[in-house]
């Protein structure tokens, strides 16, 4: 069986026909499938639509968030429920052509563990195509995995693939590294571009960055050891300067005055100090949030096998474990 995973997030305008388009694939791929869809605490009709399809296709699963918990939350939480053989990750707003599924379980049949899609730029203005490009050069020096430029979170996945990502239950999640660390045969697909077909992107600037970020921190310590060699090579300037001050003082017997050095040296030290302090306090944070040990998430509502239902009530309030098979298609509304 074959389980579609798709995180929603304000997409009421796109919904409807997503569905359509993921079933009509499906069938002609000629797969069992479920199709699970997680609310990430939308505003608009995404979850009035989502109890529409699961009444109308028994296939339907979906689970809401009591808020939005971000689309690596809602990724995880779809994987936790899915209980396919293989499972597709794709989003909502159309720009992941469903009619690539078929192509991905064609793949998977041949033996791929991972078969990405991976998208390329065409259309993308120059500066975001910079960015990106930039991004993926700087990130693939630090990280010790390599991330491929256009390869995201659309891609299928076998089941010992979703088990290995299931088996990292850390809480600052990068799924695209993950994806990669955890290694299997991976094969790629190139597909057109497409925009938005409705909504509006919930990714701003200042997410991507910080998206960045967490790309930069979550799977290596090197910022830590360039903050060494930083104070390494900052000492090392200090004591080489002292030093030519002291030569010229003893062959000129004229001391230099150093009040413009002298400043310029605590601000630009002190700049340094900021730095090195950031990136400790930015992986302190982590840790912080890591030990506190709070779930991924938190359901507000769902439509799941009663099995599920008890596995979520049970995990409650410790980090949610794995779901085991399950058999049931027997589903239970939650406030009962």
């Amino acid at each position: 069986m074959l389980s579609v995973v798709v995180p929603c997030f304000n997409e009421a305008e796109t919904l409807v026909r997503l569905h359509d388009r993921i079933t009509a694939e499906v069938a002609a791929a000629g797969e069992t499938c479920e199709l699970i869809y997680v609310d990430d605490g939308s505003s608009d009709d995404t979850l009035a639509i989502l109890r529409k399809l699961a009444a109308n296709d028994d296939r339907v699963r979906y689970v809401a968030f009591s808020r939005n918990f971000g689309k690596e939350a809602a990724m995880y939480a779809g994987l936790r429920h899915a209980v396919g053989d293989a499972v597709v990750i794709m989003d909502a707003d159309l720009q992941h052509p469903p009619e690539l599924i078929s192509q991905l379980v064609a793949m998977w049949h041949t033996g791929i563990d991972q078969v990405v899609a991976r998208r390329n730029r065409a259309g993308d203005p120059a500066t975001r195509t910079f960015l990106s490009k930039a991004f993926y050069r700087l990130v693939n020096r630090w990280i010790e995995v390599r991330l491929v430029d256009g390869a995201g979170d659309f891609r299928l996945i076998s089941r010992p693939v979703v088990d290995a990502i299931l088996a990292m239950p850390e809480y600052n999640r990068f799924s695209k590294a993950m994806f990669a660390w955890v290694g299997f045969d991976v094969a790629y697909i190139e597909y057109q571009n497409v925009s938005r077909q409705g909504g509006a992107t919930s990714w701003t600037f200042p997410k991507l960055v910080n998206y960045a970020m967490d790309g930069l921190l979550s799977f290596n310590n090197r910022p830590l050891r360039l903050a060494i060699y930083l104070g390494l090579f900052m000492s090392s300037i200090a004591v080489a300067y002292m030093l030519w001050i002291i030569g010229v003082s003893v062959v000129s017997g004229v001391d230099s005055p150093g009040y413009t050095t002298l400043l310029t040296a605590i601000v630009g030290l002190g700049g340094l100090q900021m730095i090195v302090v950031g990136v400790i306090g930015e992986y302190v944070g982590r840790i912080y949030y890591e030990v506190k040990r709070r779930p991924h998430f938190l359901l507000k509502e769902a439509h799941l096998p009663r099995a599920a239902m008890t596995e979520e009530r049970e995990a409650w309030p410790v980090l949610n474990p794995l779901p085991s098979q399950r058999q049931s298609s027997e589903v239970v509304d939650p406030t009962a």
